[in-house]
Formats: C-alpha cells, structure tokens, sequence
C-alpha cells in the first residue's frame, strides 16, 4: 500500500497530493493551508473552492492566472459589478452560471458584512487548537461540525454555492484547519505561521 506522505525529487517528504506535478508542488509547499487574513485573499480561495466543485483542481490552477484577470483580481467591489452573461463568454472562466452567478451574489454579501462582522473575522472565529495530525487520507473528512455551521452562516448572510464541503476546503486552504499530513515537512511551517498570525 503507497504511504499518503511521499518523498519528493527534492527529497523533502510531502502529502501524496502535493507532489502531483509542478503547480500542486507549488501550491502545497507555499500556500495550501498557510494563513490568509485579508478579505480579497479569503474571497478569492472561497471563490475558487466553489468553482472547483465537481471539477479537478488541476483545473483550477490550469485556470487560475486567467480566473484573476476575469474577476478584477477577487476585489470583491470589483466583482459586484462583472456582468454574468459576458462572463459567460469568457473563455478564462468556468462557464457555470449558477458558479458565475454566486461569484458576484457572494462579493455582495461579503461587502454587506464589512461594517458589522467582517468575512475575515467570521471565517477565522472557526479556528481551533489541539487539532491532531491527519496520519494519512483515511483520517481525513470532507466536512466537519464547524463547516456546517460556518456554510450555514454565511448562507444567512447571503452567500450561495457555500455547502460544508465546499466551506471545509475553504478553511484548509486557508489555515483555519491544517489538514498537511503527519510527516510532510510544510505542516509544522504552517502550524507556526498560525501561531504567529494570532500572537
């Protein structure tokens, strides 16, 4: 049976996933769950977690430079006023309209909380501590309690295309939770950058 930690080309042991190819290497080794505070970094990984429902994530990242030309960078007051049907057209973009549709709903909804909870302090209000290491992808999950919770939340608020799964791999991608498996090297660089981002 493979191990769900793998030793690279560069000899660094890495989450299975993450070793993939050059993009996946890329992303697991410098952003996949490293903390994102700021709003249009928030907006954007949850933007680009609903448009990967469905779909691979080489995809997404195939897509991605391209994605941020299309969507003004994830500005969410930018977003507000892209127009679906020419987005449609585009051939950047993933052409859903319900993805499309919920990409401008949700940058509505994230400048309507600015002033009273912002989306950066909803997400990460959804950190926990002492979480174990995942040993290998049969400890992992799709979603949790506090995804549930979370996509039900910002569903009040006026967000759509949010369920628990989509939220949960939201809250990986952006260090809520730190998902790097036991054993690959980026896990502890990414428990400290958590550390430090709230001291």
């Amino acid at each position: 049976m493979a191990s769900d930690v793998v030793r690279g080309p560069d000899g660094k042991r890495r989450c299975r996933w993450g070793d993939s190819d050059d993009r996946y290497r890329a992303y697991h080794d410098t952003e996949w769950g490293r903390p994102v505070l700021d709003e249009q970094g928030l907006y954007e990984r949850l933007c680009l977690e609903l448009l990967q429902s469905g779909l691979s994530w080489a995809l997404i990242l195939r897509k991605r430079d391209g994605l941020r030309e299309a969507f003004a960078g994830f500005d969410p007051d930018a977003v507000v006023g892209l127009d679906v049907k020419r987005l449609l057209k585009d051939e950047r973009v993933i052409r859903n309209r319900a993805k499309l549709e919920a990409i401008v709903k949700n940058a509505n909804a994230t400048l309507a909380m600015r002033d009273e909870t912002p989306l950066s302090e909803l997400i990460w209000s959804f950190r926990r501590r002492n979480r174990r290491a995942p040993r290998n992808y049969g400890e992992m999950v799709s979603f949790t309690p506090e995804s549930k919770e979370l996509a039900k939340e910002l569903k009040r608020r006026g967000f759509a295309f949010v369920g628990p799964t989509t939220v949960y791999s939201t809250l990986q991608a952006v260090g809520v939770v730190n998902d790097h498996l036991a054993g690959c090297f980026v896990r502890a660089e990414v428990e400290a950058a958590r550390v430090r981002a709230f001291t």
